[in-house]
């Protein structure tokens, strides 16, 4: 509080322009556009963002969004870091911090930081006792909010509901048509709108297993079903390339992509986010992770199909060894997640 010439206390007045730090994954800062968008509509605030500069093209034409900051990941490795950060600090000297990412990096740039600085509510430990305790403390309070209300508790008191916070990719007419022309290449162009599959994931014990996924696809191809594969890693073989786009589209080509499909089946990814942003139900396999991570896509017509085993979750990321050959992603079926799309999408 300030003191008015009249001695009474009044209100410190915030920012109106905040800078904005998320890094990483792709899918943690898509989660960040519904939020933003809710302060731009209801405080008036925008916003510059400081993100990896791969991951910066969602964030075009979002109507909070001034400007972004991207950084390369050489600006992110020692001792670059502390100098970019001491950098950025006195750039936006003056100018408030909104931590959307809560690491020890971003710590660092917030302890540099010549401005108000609000963090958001990781909820780390109740996480990592959640995980170590097979899910018997905890459980509840970690249910209770999504990753983007915990985005939101930066600020708010108490979180708006979920539907307030969708995220949303703002993609042009010149995009969606773009993504309509790509399309043309399938066999079955003129058809429905395809269902999207995004076979990949950084983290494997993540994955379903290819041979579940080409099953997927026959068994798509056996009901006439169009069908394409989204996204970047390594390309599964006999897939045909009229229908495969993997490591062919920028980000907002394969948003585009997701845009002109009905329906995305993924894992627990980045583009599951992307689909739900850009208006396309996704239908979710999750092994290791489970909703209390706060990551289930909260759209309405979205879906998740889970294995409800004992040793899940196991992992924060999806990054553990497992002793059980992945039961949870392989006990999944193409069969039960054929049944799934043909009942809800």
């Amino acid at each position: 509080m300030t003191t008015s010439p009249s001695g009474y206390d009044a209100p410190v007045r915030e920012p109106a322009e905040w800078i904005v730090v998320r890094l990483s994954a792709l899918g943690d800062l898509a989660l960040t556009t519904g939020v933003l968008d809710y302060w731009r509509r209801t405080r008036g605030w925008t916003f510059t963002v400081i993100t990896r500069e791969a991951f910066a093209p969602i964030l075009e034409g979002h109507p909070a969004v001034r400007s972004v900051v991207g950084l390369r990941k050489s600006d992110l490795r020692f001792p670059n870091q502390l100098g970019v950060f001491r950098e950025l600090a006195e750039t936006y000297s003056g100018h408030g911090l909104l931590d959307l990412h809560g690491t020890l990096r971003t710590r660092l740039l917030s302890l540099l930081w010549k401005g108000p600085v609000k963090r958001y509510a990781k909820l780390g430990l109740e996480r990592r006792l959640f995980l170590f305790s097979k899910g018997r403390v905890f459980r509840e309070k970690l249910r209770r909010w999504n990753v983007p209300q915990r985005y939101a508790l930066a600020v708010e008191t108490t979180p708006p509901p979920r539907a307030e916070l969708l995220p949303y990719i703002w993609l042009s007419p010149e995009e969606e048509a773009q993504g309509y022309r790509l399309l043309e290449q399938l066999p079955d162009k003129g058809a429905a709108a395809p269902v999207a599959l995004h076979p990949y994931a950084t983290h494997p014990d993540k994955a379903w297993k290819a041979s579940h996924w080409r099953q997927l696809m026959e068994m798509l191809d056996d009901r006439g079903i169009s069908w394409i594969v989204v996204g970047r890693g390594e390309a599964l073989d006999g897939i045909p390339a009229a229908r495969d786009f993997t490591n062919r589209t920028s980000l907002r080509e394969t948003c585009a992509l997701l845009r002109a499909s009905s329906v995305l089946i993924t894992g627990d990814s980045g583009p599951m986010h992307l689909a739900g942003a850009v208006g396309t139900p996704a239908l979710a396999l999750f092994g290791p992770t489970t909703e209390e991570w706060g990551f289930f896509p909260a759209g309405l017509r979205d879906r998740v199909l889970e294995v409800p085993l004992a040793c899940r979750p196991c992992t924060l990321h999806g990054k553990k060894h497992c002793d059980r050959n992945h039961a949870c992603m392989y006990t999944l079926t193409p069969e039960r997640v054929m049944e799934a799309l043909l009942k809800d999408f």
